[in-house]
């Protein structure tokens, strides 16, 4: 059966998801990407619960002026994991949400671990 692209990638997160589960001591670091922004999100599944969040919305990053490609990404996984280590979280589980590890998505996830989270 023909399928989309958005419902391929919403399966492969599925399976993703069959592996991949958040906890307190280690959360879900949670990537996911639109065509106009990126969202990165540290969650505690156990709890149901967002400990930290950024996107490409956030105030923070929109003072840095930068439009939406790999170099954004980059800015943004720095972002996002100066505001874990804030919020107490150094080890982390990744999800890239069902879309393939290279461009931003491997670009957010280096400039994470540049910063300090441990994956």
């Amino acid at each position: 059966m023909y399928k989309t692209a958005k419902e391929k990638r919403v399966r492969r997160h599925l399976r993703l998801r069959n592996k991949v589960h958040g906890t307190a001591a280690r959360p879900r670091l949670s990537v996911s990407i639109t065509a106009n922004n990126m969202y990165v999100q540290f969650i505690d599944d156990e709890a149901g619960a967002t400990l930290a969040s950024m996107s490409t919305l956030s105030e923070a990053f929109k003072a840095l002026n930068l439009k939406r490609n790999v170099e954004a990404a980059r800015a943004l996984g720095k972002l996002a994991a100066e505001k874990a280590k804030e919020a107490g979280i150094t080890t982390v589980v990744f999800d890239r949400g069902g879309f393939q590890y290279h461009g931003k998505v491997k670009a957010l996830a280096e400039a994470a671990r540049e910063v300090g989270l441990i994956f």
